[in-house]
């Protein structure tokens, strides 16, 4: 699955993962084969942090 290149979007359907079906955003990057260094940066650059207690993008 390609991930939407939209920040956005791409933070809802992450965290919508991380809800519904990973127990951590390490799970997540290793099944979809994603760096999770570049996805982090995506994601901070609009201004969000991941939380390890909410595992989730906040």
């Amino acid at each position: 699955m390609a991930l939407p290149r939209d920040p956005f979007i791409l933070l809802s359907v992450i965290n919508t993962k991380l809800r519904d079906a990973y127990p951590s955003l390490d799970a997540l990057c290793e099944d979809l084969d994603e760096d999770k260094n570049a996805l982090t940066q995506r994601l901070t650059a609009i201004g969000f942090h991941y939380d390890e207690a909410h595992n989730q993008f906040l």
